[in-house]
């Protein structure tokens, strides 16, 4: 008897427009120790399939047809009290967005805590224990003072651990983890993906995965399920999946896999021939993304980095000494010419976001300095000195759910910085510009007339990338830009940015845990580690002659993509 079995699962979202059918006649089974890799573009219904299995659908979505069960007992169709004791108890989840799955008012403890007592039953002081032993488990660092602090303290990757702690709280039987690895350098991703294999072996756990990485499908996965416009169009074992492919979408998806082996000049797209769509020509010459800008003479590099040093207080008193602090970064330094790709890599709460926020203007360091083609931008003080450079320099913020105004449409959002600037000539220029944009991120123009909650993590990105291109910077700085991206997506995307890059001599700072992707879009890479600039090397010669131990150590710990090669 298989632990989860679905069974011609059919989900719809009704609205006033007609009935969007978001899942089709899905079947499929998990066994008690297997890992079942669920794969698939952004919107294909891999996450709603993994809602609808504890009933967190959100509304108006509901399961129009089939049944799940686990264990042999049918779920789907149980109260709101019964579901209840399947969540954490028999069920664990892993939330695709950390953020919003945390309670911001509550310490991580308290969370952890109630999940354990919820759950268990055990002491206050066993409950504690487990919640330390958990967070040492996912790999948090000082996890006696970490229990204490608030979600926002915490970096993106480590929110992610916290979730992932959480949902292994209730020792479950079934984990449905929802891209759990998106926001984890390799070193951490290795740690929870091994954390979830011996879970799965040791206490026949199962677990559906759900991924857009397929690095982690081909090295974790027992059997994969292949999705597309929310059908299952290929099922099977990861090696014959990946290796053999039977559908044409399933071999064209594989081929769009950034290679971690070799550099290439631009990244292979998804060329599946049932209404294939890729995005339109962009001209930039003619366009008006590609219109002159303020360029000052000045021969040195674009963006420099001088011994940027900023802590942050986690623990604050009325007396300095009893102070506790984090040194989020400590005498960083490097410097960007104009049209270069710099990266940054190292594992999550390394600094990264932080200089990138640091550089933006969102944290002012504690010391150091940020030059801005040698403005020196900590010394800028008043809003009318800072905007012109702000106008230059547009951030792609690494969680799409919260970087958006969930109460205004795509098309406002998109179109506000354009406004807020006064860019174009007029309304009409600014509609057209923000259809242009909406195009050639592969959405549509039809998504403006949407708001955020009406898209997938993945069209999220997207749209956070065309606002950012919409006030034509000179410096794009990209924080985790790919994270939520499936491969597909991700190839027209990183494509995009490539041939921006060489028409508009774009500069890009590109902050990002996944090393293939880094390889094929950085020029030279920076490695961070505990808020120092550990090495700053050119992109190969880093990946096959890397001078530092912790750099090495994260090029070995690349998951290594066994898939089928060329596949269309």
């Amino acid at each position: 008897m298989p632990l989860l079995e679905v069974r011609s699962l059919r989900i719809e979202y009704p609205s006033r427009h007609g009935t969007h059918t978001a899942v089709e006649s899905l079947s499929f089974e998990i066994e008690r120790g297997e890992i079942v890799g669920v794969v698939g573009e952004s919107g294909a219904g891999k996450s709603t399939v993994g809602n609808a299995i504890i009933d967190l659908l959100s509304p108006p979505g509901l399961v129009a047809g089939g049944e799940i069960y686990l264990d042999g007992e049918k779920i789907s169709g149980l109260s709101h009290k019964a579901m209840l004791n399947v969540r954490g108890n028999k069920i664990g989840f892993i939330f695709q967005d950390p953020m919003t799955s945390l309670n911001p008012l509550f310490t991580v403890e308290q969370q952890l805590v109630e999940t354990i007592h919820a759950n268990m039953k055990v002491s206050d002081e066993q409950a504690y224990q487990r919640a330390l032993d958990l967070m040492k488990q996912v790999g948090i660092p000082q996890p006696e003072n970490r229990l204490k602090q608030y979600p926002h303290q915490f970096s993106g990757g480590m929110r992610q651990r916290v979730v992932i702690a959480i949902a292994l709280a209730g020792e479950p039987d079934l984990i449905i983890a929802d891209e759990p690895t998106t926001a984890l350098d390799v070193s951490i991703q290795d740690q929870i993906l091994t954390l979830i294999r011996t879970l799965c072996m040791e206490k026949n756990v199962g677990c559906m995965l759900v991924t857009h990485d397929m690095g982690v499908v081909s090295n974790i996965t027992d059997r994969v399920a292949v999705m597309y416009r929310g059908e299952l169009v290929e099922f099977g074992p990861t090696k014959q999946v990946l290796g053999t492919p039977e559908h044409a979408y399933t071999r064209s998806l594989i081929s769009a896999v950034p290679r971690s082996d070799i550099k290439l000049d631009r990244f292979p797209l998804v060329t599946y021939i049932e209404d294939a769509k890729a995005l339109p020509e962009l001209n930039i010459k003619t366009h008006w993304l590609g219109q002159s800008q303020d360029h000052r003479s000045y021969t040195g590099p674009l963006l420099k980095v001088d011994d940027v040093c900023l802590r942050f207080t986690t623990k604050d008193s009325l007396f300095a000494s009893r102070r506790e602090y984090v040194q989020a970064s400590n005498h960083v330094s490097f410097d960007v010419k104009e049209g270069e790709t710099f990266g940054l890599v190292g594992e999550s709460g390394s600094g990264k976001s932080t200089i990138a926020r640091v550089i933006a203007g969102l944290y002012t360091p504690n010391s150091g300095t940020v030059h801005f083609e040698g403005v020196d931008l900590t010394a800028l003080k008043s809003e009318h000195e800072r905007r012109p450079m702000r106008r230059q320099m547009q951030m792609v913020f690494q969680n799409p759910y919260t970087s958006m105004n969930p109460r205004m449409k795509i098309f406002d959002i998109i179109a506000e910085p354009i406004r807020f600037h006064r860019l174009t000539s007029g309304e009409a220029q600014t509609r057209q510009v923000v259809n242009d944009l909406l195009d050639y991120v592969g959405l549509g123009q039809k998504a403006g007339l949407k708001y955020p909650h009406e898209f997938s993590g993945g069209q999220r990105q997207r749209i956070s990338i065309a606002r950012a291109l919409a006030t034509r910077p000179r410096l794009l700085i990209c924080d985790e830009p790919t994270s939520a991206l499936d491969v597909s997506v991700q190839a027209q995307i990183l494509n995009l940015l490539k041939d921006l890059q060489q028409e508009l001599n774009l500069t890009m700072l590109f902050i990002s845990h996944d090393l293939p992707v880094i390889r094929q879009m950085c020029d030279r890479i920076g490695v961070m580690k505990m808020g120092e600039l550990l090495e700053v090397a050119p992109t190969e010669q880093l990946f096959t002659n890397a001078q530092h131990e912790y750099s090495r150590q994260l090029i070995q710990l690349m998951p290594e993509f066994t898939g089928l090669r060329n596949a269309v």
